[in-house]
């Protein structure tokens, strides 16, 4: 199972969005997700995140907050298991990312981009809820079909 952090940065009631649209052969081409990635030897969630965001952004996060684990299963590939971050202070200038287009995101409008459906699932999570929490999100190829929150199956 390969681990990876993601993180949603807030201003002014909009999220931070990677629209996936520059690499070949992306399991994420053109849908919008937060900014993250895999672990490097030797990381914790936090020196991940903080990587990652500056490598994507150009921007250095400050007290991220961990707000959860989301385990992803597919029957199309490995396995993942997903650090959640989210973040309202940073510094820096955006910068291009090699990997799709940066844009700030009403979270108003989110459920009219294209996105994963379990990510409007987790979303909604980091919205309302304050406590930690384990998703995990089962697919069949681009399909949802199982969610779990906390170890209990829920409604999606």
């Amino acid at each position: 199972m390969q681990n990876t952090t993601l993180c949603y940065i807030e201003n002014d009631n909009k999220y931070l969005m990677l629209h996936r649209v520059k690499k070949k052969n992306d399991i994420n081409q053109g849908k919008y997700i937060g900014i993250g990635g895999h672990f490097e030897e030797d990381e914790s969630p936090y020196d991940c995140v903080i990587r990652e965001v500056y490598e994507e952004t150009g921007l250095t996060i400050n007290n991220p907050k961990y707000r959860g684990i989301v385990t992803f299963v597919t029957n199309e590939g490995e396995s993942e298991q997903m650090h959640l971050f989210s973040a309202t202070e940073y510094s820096g200038e955006i910068i291009e990312c090699n990997e799709g287009n940066l844009c700030w995101v009403d979270k108003t409008k989110l459920e009219e981009i294209p996105m994963w459906q379990g990510d409007i699932i987790f979303l909604r999570f980091l919205d309302t809820e304050k406590d930690f929490f384990s998703l995990k999100l089962v697919y069949d190829g681009n399909t949802l079909i199982n969610v779990e929150r906390d170890g209990r199956k829920i409604a999606f």
